[in-house]
């Protein structure tokens, strides 16, 4: 049943967004129909997957001696996972409306779908092989996705994603290497694969070669210095922003790290050592780089993409603590923030496909004319900046709670960087939302004035369905914090 299952879960949205220009659709309406069965399939055999909690593993196939493709279903590959059979059927849906006012919707749903089976894979790898070889696959078939409108601006933006993934690729494969000379990586352990008595006399050079694969994998994550990707890819359709931004490869890079800290090296063996404290460092400029930039930033989009910059190195700040309640903390974040950009992304996508607005100035007055979107992204942007009792909340508590409980110096400085950026984050987000309801419509759109334009019901139910979960998280966290406690500490299973 489990081996039927893990193959449902990849080869569905693969082998059906692959077929999916065969059918050469002539109406909206039949692609809608088949992508959205496609995805709800694979969701469907996630949550039976998640259901049986059976920690066991499959091995595919093998290349070689030590070098298997493995899938297996852990804890930590059940949050991930469990994320994206609820995020991808609600992005395809609101997707269907985006894409009417696109071209070439058969080749952006073939790529889109696929894209969900390879993201599945990641989340479901049983090593670090299999693990590098899907994620840096998912470049790969998201790639059309950003140039998806062949401007020149796309294919400018497709450019730097590739360039900027090939770099982070190289880094992360000088981790893989010493890893498998170093341990066994047949499957992960919460814990670390590295052999004692091999890395003996050698522990500062591996440390420094994770520091590196930390980078490496932390491209897609959007680490400093390899960020300025993120802001790029914004030209694509929002749907592939949404995607790029707050479901499939920025968790990608995150869900990465995670296993190359506590599944790969050990927490035990970085804790604490000259490799720990460069990482903390990098990840909290990167945290203030990005709020800042999200300040300066006119473009609404982009801002939401700077926002995206900082917030996930919260994460990466949090996992770099080393410590269960630093895990428990950054997979928190990894999801209530993809509740709240998803929702953020998908009202900007509404304002654009309504009125053209793109610019965070022109959006004042807009509370008057499109009262459901804008009430959406207010409680998205309400959440993000970290007010109670909203999810957002929930999930920079356990952060800084993990930070103090190391008792470091390092731990401090993370506490301290995590609440000034939040500062930051308020700005940015308030000084958005604020004028949509207290400012009058900008001259150049008053000839909307007394129209209603919210976009249709494919748009509007994923908004609403995002933001009761946001709402639910905040106010009743503890079934999810207490499970992601458990992960952190290896009693999730």
């Amino acid at each position: 049943m489990q081996v039927y299952l893990f193959f449902g879960i990849i080869l569905i949205p693969i082998v059906g967004g692959a077929i999916l220009p065969l059918f050469r659709f002539r109406s909206s309406r039949a692609r809608g129909m088949y992508t959205l069965l496609v995805c709800l399939a694979c969701s469907a055999h996630t949550v039976a997957l998640l259901l049986l909690r059976r920690d066991e593993s499959l091995v595919l196939y093998s290349i070689m001696d030590g070098l298997d493709i493995v899938f297996r279903c852990d804890s930590l590959s059940c949050v991930f996972a469990g994320l994206l059979a609820f995020l991808w059927p609600l992005a395809s849906l609101y997707g269907l409306e985006y894409m009417e006012h696109e071209s070439g919707p058969d080749r952006f749903f073939a790529f889109y779908t696929m894209s969900l089976g390879v993201a599945m894979a990641i989340a479901l790898s049983g090593n670090l092989f299999t693990l590098y070889m899907f994620y840096e696959c998912l470049t790969l078939f998201t790639l059309p996705l950003v140039s998806h409108r062949k401007d020149e601006a796309s294919v400018r933006a497709a450019r730097r994603y590739v360039t900027f993934s090939i770099t982070g690729a190289a880094m992360a494969f000088v981790g893989l290497i010493f890893l498998i000379h170093y341990g066994d990586i047949s499957l992960f352990r919460l814990g670390g694969v590295l052999d004692a008595e091999s890395i003996a006399g050698r522990e500062t050079l591996l440390q420094w070669v994770f520091f590196t694969a930390l980078i490496g994998f932390g491209t897609k994550a959007a680490l400093f210095p390899l960020h300025a990707w993120l802001p790029a890819v914004s030209v694509a359709p929002t749907p592939v922003t949404a995607l790029l931004h707050a479901v499939a490869v920025v968790n990608a890079g995150t869900f990465a790290v995670t296993r190359l800290i506590y599944y790969c090296f050990g927490s035990a063996f970085l804790a604490g050592s000259p490799a720990q404290t460069a990482a903390l460092c990098v990840t909290c400029l990167t945290v203030l780089l990005g709020a800042v930039q999200a300040i300066r930033e006119p473009h609404f989009k982009r801002r939401l993409a700077w926002s995206t910059v900082s917030n996930l190195s919260y994460m990466l700040t949090s996992l770099c603590l080393m410590s269960p309640g630093g895990m428990a903390g950054g997979l928190a974040h990894l999801v209530c923030h993809s509740l709240m950009k998803i929702t953020m992304f998908w009202c900007c996508g509404a304002f654009m496909v309504r009125t053209g607005i793109e610019e965070v100035r022109d959006l004042r007055g807009l509370g008057r004319i499109m009262p459901r979107t804008c009430a959406f992204l207010a409680l998205g942007a309400i959440a993000l900046t970290g007010i109670p009792p909203l999810c957002g909340f929930v999930s920079k508590w356990e952060i800084l709670m993990a930070a103090e409980d190391t008792g470091t110096f390092m731990g401090h400085v993370a506490s301290a960087v995590i609440i000034t950026a939040s500062l930051a984050t308020a700005v940015y987000a308030l000084s958005t939302i604020l004028p949509l309801y207290f400012r009058p419509l900008n001259e150049r759109w008053k000839h909307l004035d007394g129209q209603r334009l919210d976009p249709g019901w494919r748009m509007l139910l994923p908004l609403g369905i995002v933001a009761c979960v946001i709402i639910a998280l905040g106010v009743w966290s503890r079934p999810l914090i207490t499970f992601l406690r458990q992960t952190g500490a290896g009693t999730g299973f």
